[in-house]
């Protein structure tokens, strides 16, 4: 999407000439946390920047607008909630639980299936790997390995490039940016759902160093989003009783509803689930949301327990253990003393330093993918064949530098494996002997796992296996995120983090009592709290994970330590991504320099404005004319006894008031005819963007000079602040609000009522560094 809609970009509601949008066309931002050092989100320099008006989704370049969370108080939706009576608002109760539930068990089931098709897909491929194998044909076992990969990745990269380019990579930014209150195109669209599970699907099993549980999250906000449309339209399902669902507010809770089911049922942690959802994906939250995101995840995990107790009388295929099922390591007694404590802080070091380099080069590399990426499809899909074909050489090549080990003795388990899960691949060894290399590369994602988590054998995996498979999970997981298929992070660093884990754990062997199996646990937790700085909700995910209450302790010291440590050098991956995308989004707390600043020094003129009764000639030049969503509605004489604020008025308000056509020949009051015309459900916002455009008005030449009254549709208790407020003031506000306009109100009377409207973009760093750029960036 590479032009502009002008009805899609948010503004601050001010006329801007040519030299205005030119000075404000920057397209630079800047990190604070190392002084005057400035940096350019991940756009093309070509591409003008308005104030950050314009974001990276997927691959494409796509304007920006803002949710309206804010209750609209005019007088048609007051006479909505008015005319309600007992049965409706227990209606609209009980609807909202229902929701919850849906959400649920879609969520549940998508989670479930996704792990089916993955265990059934990458087993019956590592299955007829291995059995070319034990025939002794290692090159066609190569060529059907690297050939299935092949084959399953351009599968993933061609949905992604062409059908919802949105889908590509996590979803966890753009998921995060939505519950900010940032609305970007396709993000949460039926097309992004069904790309992202179903390239999720090939794109794990092609074997790609990536994880299913990342795109979960943005798999059950997509889920949410679509089941709260409130009804379609173009599908004739708009019932009566949807109607009340039809408000960015409402599909907020429910999309948060929606991001813990995706981690509930990737992982099986509910509680983790909500957590996540509170720690990192929502922006707002109340305790009415706690409870509905609870029951959401509860209802995942009843149903992932009932399927998979199903699946385990074998009709599941190749399912057998894996996907869903825990990895247990409650085997091994964590007791551990003063040597233990210290050998658990060092791992947080390690897991920070390793986790800020990680965020570094994936930064890099995201920068670099774009170039590529933005070339069209069919570059998308090259880079991703490229990237399969590496990791098939790597997955079936480095195995052969590991040298056979003799099967210990007194297992209960098959030795040699033969098949496609086990920690014991037979690979190119003779009988009695195992390669411990190919059973961490060349195996699946969760059993790889499973293999580093097990405990009870420390020579199970030499030390230089456990370095080449850190090292190459570290940097083909670097390289394969920014590609085009769905791609979490959450698997990659686990790998990475268990490996280097179980290798310090092997080397501390003679001073510290934990079992390596556990300090894989903690290496896992560590490297996840160098990257994504989430410490409550990874704590109680690995937690639920591992089914290990015991080591709470420790986990909770080394995500500390990890996310200390890795904190002093830059942010969490996911807040990088959503900085290099150019989403504009609004952070907890208000930067330093903010506070030199007031509201009136980001605001700009000559403003927009309308008079409540307005001529209908005047609003739809205005609406052609400035690309802004929200205008001051001034009331003047005779209507008052001098200028007042009456309100603001929204554009998409607007174009529904033109469309009915209730114009007055006088400038008079009509608001009882508009009440009688209209109803609050005609002003409700639709799903997917398909609201009223200007192009769909038909304004005939002899109606421009009529009349239309606009107090019916204006919002009279907008949120306003003194011009003199400090600007760090006003963000915060801004932001704890979820507000998309915010007026600046003149301190002194004698003035027009109302100075200027602040909204998102007039808060980020490059608008305000593009009209103050001698201001320094202190801490």
């Amino acid at each position: 999407m590479d032009e502009r809609d002008e009805n899609d970009i948010e503004s601050e509601g001010l006329l801007c000439d040519e030299k205005e949008l030119e000075r404000n066309g920057s397209s630079f931002s800047f990190s604070s946390e190392k002084g005057m050092m400035m940096r350019e989100p991940l756009l093309v320099r070509s591409r003008t920047n308005n104030t950050s008006q314009i974001a990276i989704v997927g691959a494409n370049v796509c304007p920006i607008e803002s949710l309206d969370y804010e209750i609209v108080d005019n007088d048609l939706f007051k006479q909505d909630w008015r005319s309600r009576n007992k049965v409706q608002i227990f209606q609209y109760l009980v609807l909202k639980w229902t929701l919850a539930l849906l959400i649920g068990l879609s969520t549940g089931l998508v989670g479930f299936f996704n792990n089916l098709g993955v265990e059934n897909i990458a087993g019956f491929k590592l299955l007829l790997t291995s059995n070319l194998m034990l025939r002794e044909r290692y090159y066609l076992a190569f060529a059907a390995y690297a050939g299935c990969n092949m084959v399953l990745a351009i599968a993933a990269a061609a949905l992604c490039a062409y059908i919802a380019p949105a889908a590509a990579g996590s979803g966890i930014p753009e998921v995060k940016a939505y519950l900010n209150g940032v609305d970007a195109h396709s993000i949460l669209a039926p097309s992004t759902l069904f790309v992202k599970i179903f390239g999720s699907i090939f794109g794990v099993a092609a074997g790609f160093v990536v994880g299913k549980e990342g795109p979960m999250v943005h798999t059950g906000s997509c889920i949410a989003n679509l089941l709260g449309q409130g009804g379609s339209k173009k599908y004739h399902l708009t019932w009566k009783w949807l109607r009340y669902f039809k408000n960015d507010r409402d599909r907020r809770d429910l999309i948060t509803c929606g991001a813990a089911a995706g981690v509930a049922a990737a992982f099986r942690a509910p509680v983790g689930g909500v957590l996540f959802a509170l720690e990192e994906a929502a922006s707002w939250w109340r305790s009415a949301l706690l409870w509905r995101t609870f029951f959401t995840t509860a209802v995942v995990a009843v149903v992932l327990r009932s399927l998979i107790e199903f699946c385990r009388s074998g009709k599941c295929g190749l399912f057998g253990q894996g996907g869903l099922i825990m990895f247990d390591v409650n085997s091994a007694v964590p007791t551990y003393s003063s040597p233990d404590l210290l050998a658990v802080i060092l791992l947080g070091i390690i897991g920070g330093v390793f986790g800020s380099l990680y965020n570094y080069l994936v930064d890099k590399v995201l920068r670099t993918y774009s170039i590529i990426n933005e070339r069209g499809p069919p570059c998308k899909i090259l880079l991703v064949v490229i990237i399969s074909f590496l990791t098939s050489c790597c997955s079936y090549g480095l195995p052969w530098l590991a040298k056979c080990t003799p099967c210990p003795d007194g297992l209960k388990e098959e030795c040699p494996t033969i098949g496609s899960s086990g920690n014991y691949k037979n690979f190119q060894c003779p009988p009695g002997q195992y390669n411990d290399l190919a059973s961490l590369l060349l195996n699946t994602n969760d059993d790889v796992i499973r293999n580093l988590f097990s405990s009870g054998n420390e020579e199970e995996f030499h030390l230089s296996t456990l370095l080449i498979c850190f090292v190459t999970i570290y940097c083909l997981g670097i390289i394969t995120y920014g590609i085009a298929i769905p791609s979490g992070l959450f698997i990659p660093v686990i790998l990475a983090g268990a490996s280097y884990g179980r290798l310090v754990g092997t080397l501390l062997g003679c001073v510290s009592e934990l079992d390596v199996g556990l300090f894989a646990l903690l290496g896992a937790a560590s490297f996840l709290g160098g990257t994504m700085r989430m410490t409550v909700s990874l704590c109680v995910i690995l937690l639920e994970l591992t089914n290990d209450l015991l080591m709470l302790p420790l986990v909770m010291l080394v995500l500390l330590i990890s996310k200390t440590v890795a904190d002093s050098f830059n942010k969490g991956v996911y807040d990088q991504i959503v900085k290099m995308k150019g989403l504009p989004y609004m952070e907890a707390h208000a930067e330093p320099y903010m506070r030199h600043l007031v509201a009136r020094d980001v605001v700009s003129g000559p403003l927009i404005s309308f008079s409540g009764v307005e001529k209908v000639g005047n609003i739809l030049h205005t609406l052609k004319m400035t690309k802004h969503n929200g205008f001051p509605v001034i009331d003047e004489p005779p209507f008052s006894e001098t200028p007042e604020l009456c309100g603001l008025v929204l554009r998409s308000h607007l174009l529904v008031l033109l469309k009915g056509k209730k114009f007055t020949k006088q400038k008079l009051l009509s608001g009882s005819v508009i009440l009688n015309r209209f109803h609050a459900f005609d002003f409700a916002k639709p799903g997917s963007g398909k609201g009223l455009k200007l192009e769909d008005l038909d304004i005939k030449e002899e109606e421009m000079d009529l009349y239309v009254d606009l107090h019916p549709i204006t919002n009279t208790s907008p949120y306003t602040v003194v011009e003199t407020m400090s600007l760090a003031k006003a963000a915060v506000l801004f932001r704890e609000l979820g507000l998309r306009h915010l007026c600046v109100v003149p301190k002194t009377p004698g003035r027009p009522p109302v100075v200027g409207i602040l909204t998102r973009h007039d808060f980020m760093p490059e608008h305000i560094l593009e009209l103050y750029p001698h201001i320094k960036l202190h801490k």
